[in-house]
């Protein structure tokens, strides 16, 4: 993992934007930002999101007539580890430099910790395989993968532990709280 990389991901974490394009920003301003390479999706006429490679902004609105309002992101760093730092956007790339396989959830914590922005350990209804850390002051979360299912069969480029899976925002103190109550305080 290149410093430039790890530097991109702190960004992320500490002011929950994505080269500045926040999950509320419509889709007009994250494509000014991440520019028009994406794939887009809908499940009805009241849920789209663009796939920017490894950055996936999702939008909603309640009629057809209405227009579109940002709900989240998700970095989904897993894809790193199949695709290398192809998949990542060019603008993030331009900016940011070489991305390796890898985010490693140790090394991120540490820098992160360094800049005073402490992580919180959240239950998380896919444990145990997967831990929850939450940023409250920009309402991130880092999923971390943790355990391999017993039944699945290791392939190459598959996760290992302590890897960052993916990482979203915005997680309000509300869904923390939700977690907490639902699925128990848990050390991660």
């Amino acid at each position: 993992m290149t410093p430039h990389s790890l530097a991109f991901y702190v960004d992320v974490v500490t002011s929950g934007t994505v080269l500045g394009a926040k999950p509320t920003d419509s889709p007009d301003r994250v494509t000014a930002i991440l520019g028009s390479d994406y794939a887009e999706n809908s499940l009805n006429d009241h849920i789209m999101w663009r796939d920017y490679g490894m950055a996936e902004f999702s939008w909603v609105r309640d009629s057809p007539d209405a227009p579109w309002e940002g709900h989240h992101f998700t970095l989904q760093v897993h894809r790193l580890s199949h695709w290398g730092g192809s998949i990542v956007n060019t603008s993030m790339r331009d900016r940011y430099g070489r991305f390796g396989r890898r985010l490693r959830f140790d090394k991120l914590e540490r820098l992160l910790r360094k800049r005073g922005v402490p992580l919180e350990s959240v239950p998380d209804v896919n444990a145990p395989a997967f831990t929850q850390h939450w940023q409250p002051a920009s309402q991130v979360s880092v999923m971390t993968f943790r355990a391999h299912p017993k039944w699945q069969q290791r392939r190459r480029g598959d996760a290992r532990i302590g890897d960052v899976h993916a990482i979203h925002s915005s997680v309000s103190a509300d869904q923390v709280a939700g977690n907490r109550e639902h699925y128990g305080r848990q050390n991660a």
